[in-house]
């Protein structure tokens, strides 16, 4: 029997390079699938966390700041009526304020220092100091020896007296001939109490020397 060859077809070139383009698509579409983002626990979840964040950001900004007068309670001059004295000026706990005449008040200048200013404990802020009955207008600063500011009122700085151990007491009132009550303009409280005008040392219980 006679032997016949095997026919052999060949392709067009063009073919050809469309079933390899065809092929390489192919397989491209699978290597993006097998590699796409996995929306149950994949690059989804990253995107959901970074997008969460620019509010965490803004919250965390307007957050109040710490310290200034809100953390410290602030300073507060309290315009009040004494029984003794009349219109006198308080801080925020009611103890009342007094002014030094061995002070100046144009300019402001404080001379109550070391062992007078453990007596009189100057009344210092900070922050800007809050009135009640008070023209803020009056209401200023000196800076002392110490770095810490003063409150003045009408230029004359203010003081708070250790004799006082409660709210609404004037024993400051008079004390040396020079110690008195500051009014809401900041002038001396009329009259005495608590101590004589011109008291001895064991009458102010070891305030002399002036304080």
């Amino acid at each position: 029997m006679p032997k016949f060859a095997t026919p052999t077809f060949a392709l067009p070139g063009f073919t050809a390079r469309r079933m390899l383009a065809a092929t390489g698509v192919a397989v491209l579409a699978l290597a993006a699938s097998a590699c796409g983002p996995d929306t149950a626990d994949g690059s989804g979840g990253s995107a959901a966390t970074s997008a969460a964040a620019p509010p965490a950001a803004a919250a965390t900004s307007s957050a109040p700041a710490t310290g200034g007068s809100g953390g410290t309670g602030g300073v507060r001059l309290v315009a009040v009526k004494s029984a003794t004295l009349g219109p006198v000026v308080t801080d925020s706990a009611g103890r009342t304020l007094y002014r030094f005449d061995k002070d100046t008040a144009k300019p402001s200048a404080s001379t109550c220092v070391d062992a007078c200013a453990t007596k009189w404990p100057p009344l210092t802020a900070q922050d800007a100091v809050q009135v009640t009955g008070v023209d803020s207008a009056l209401v200023g600063s000196v800076a002392r020896p110490d770095g810490t500011k003063q409150v003045t009122l009408n230029g004359w700085p203010l003081y708070r007296f250790a004799g006082d151990t409660a709210a609404g007491q004037t024993n400051g009132q008079g004390v040396g001939g020079t110690w008195f009550a500051s009014t809401p303009e900041g002038k001396k409280a009329p009259g005495t109490t608590g101590q004589a005008a011109s008291p001895t040392a064991a009458q102010s219980g070891g305030y002399s020397g002036g304080y």
